[in-house]
């Protein structure tokens, strides 16, 4: 590969996605480095004053800080506009600096969001609470029926935000069908895509016009750093969310860029592997607790519609048991998985939302979810299904389950 195709676009527009992942948005240096190199530099010099003015009144080509470009970042943004599909990509400093730029970046005082009630935790604080302080209205929707985000259409409605699957109760939403309603009422349509990514599922194919992420996530999947991506049409990327963000300053570091760059070559292998195992632990658990939240097993509501929207089901899933006592317990006897309120990671993580995750949100607005007490949320990883298997089983017999 020469030392710009990795972002000649007509190139890498013909490749596949594992190919994208491997080598999208890859610019080698004068070194003719095999890695990606890392770019830790604040700023950048010019050979003259002109150039400098140039570059600054966007009449040349070339970087000007790192809190607007870097090499790093810029590889990084490249590689996942690939994979998704999208015609441009900025990454941030985490999961919420994506969904925060993506929403306060279109949005402004007298504006209406429709947002679906099943989110993480801090997504609806940002919804219910963050957003208002600013006069955006927000009305908060079961996100798994198209025809109630068609009824929350106001004149003043200026964006959709939902998760599918979302976190944790895993409702899945109708890709094509809710981002249709807005496109017909000129609506901006923002999905968190972070538990499926585009190795799963690439909503920009059904509609939605942004896709958000925590690249913290599956992308670099590995407990490393914290990252997140924002990603739409470079119109919308240049005009709305940069404008927002070169003076907001949600800009990730080139070394966060770097580890999850060299996260994303693995993505492909690690989700699909990580989803086989976290059927057969569904499988297992189905029939040992109260109730099943899998989008991959025919018991979940909306089996078919996830299977119909999404190459795999993921490497995340939920259950209930009774109460809180006895999820405590169930957490307590485990010996392999470990107890952690982060997702996406290539070991295998259980927590407990209700006093972690979702613990800054209501406990009405935690009822309007389906988060109960007994419920617990499960990132199946890379170790064996069956030793999980079998560090479950004892962990559920410890709960009396």
């Amino acid at each position: 590969m020469k030392r710009r195709t990795g972002q000649d676009r007509s190139v890498t527009d013909r490749w596949r996605p594992a190919t994208r992942a491997v080598r999208g948005g890859t610019a080698r240096s004068e070194w003719g480095e095999t890695s990606e190199a890392i770019f830790l530099t604040s700023g950048y010099c010019y050979d003259s004053a002109e150039e400098v003015a140039a570059r600054f009144a966007g009449d040349a080509p070339g970087m000007t800080y790192s809190r607007l470009q870097n090499p790093s970042t810029e590889m990084l943004e490249q590689r996942i506009a690939l994979l998704e599909g999208a015609e441009a990509c900025r990454v941030t400093a985490s999961g919420m600096a994506a969904m925060t730029a993506a929403l306060m970046c279109q949005l402004s005082q007298g504006d209406h969001l429709v947002a679906g009630r099943a989110a993480f935790g801090s997504c609806r604080v940002l919804t219910d609470t963050i957003l208002p302080r600013f006069g955006i209205e927000t009305t908060i929707v079961d996100a798994r029926d198209p025809q109630q985000w068609q009824d929350a259409v106001r004149p003043n409605t200026k964006a959709f935000f939902f998760e599918t699957p979302a976190n944790p109760t895993m409702d899945v939403v109708d890709l094509k069908a809710v981002c249709g309603i807005a496109r017909a009422h000129g609506i901006t349509t923002v999905v968190d895509n972070a538990f499926a990514t585009p190795a799963l599922q690439r909503p920009l194919e059904w509609g939605a016009d942004v896709v958000a992420y925590s690249a913290t996530k599956m992308m670099d999947g590995q407990g490393r750093v914290l990252a997140g991506a924002v990603c739409g049409s470079a119109e919308w990327i240049e005009k709305q969310l940069l404008a927002f963000t070169r003076h907001t300053g949600p800009n990730l570091s080139p070394f966060s860029a770097w580890v999850v760059l060299k996260g994303l070559e693995t993505l492909d292998l690690r989700i699909r592997r990580q989803s086989e195992h976290g059927l057969a632990v569904g499988r297992f658990l189905e029939n040992r607790v109260k109730r099943m939240l899998h989008p991959g097993l025919p018991s979940h509501p909306q089996h078919n519609l996830a299977m119909s929207q999404m190459d795999a089901a993921g490497a995340i899933f939920a259950f209930e048991v009774a109460d809180r006592r006895q999820a405590f317990a169930l957490l307590n006897g485990l010996e392999l998985a470990d107890i952690s309120n982060n997702i996406g990671d290539s070991r295998t993580l259980m927590t407990h939302p209700a006093s972690t995750t979702h613990a800054s949100v209501s406990a009405e607005a935690r009822a309007e979810m389906g988060i109960g007490e007994g419920l617990l949320r499960l990132n199946v990883g890379l170790e064996d299904p069956l030793d999980l298997i079998d560090d479950l089983d004892g962990a559920l017999t410890a709960a009396g389950l």
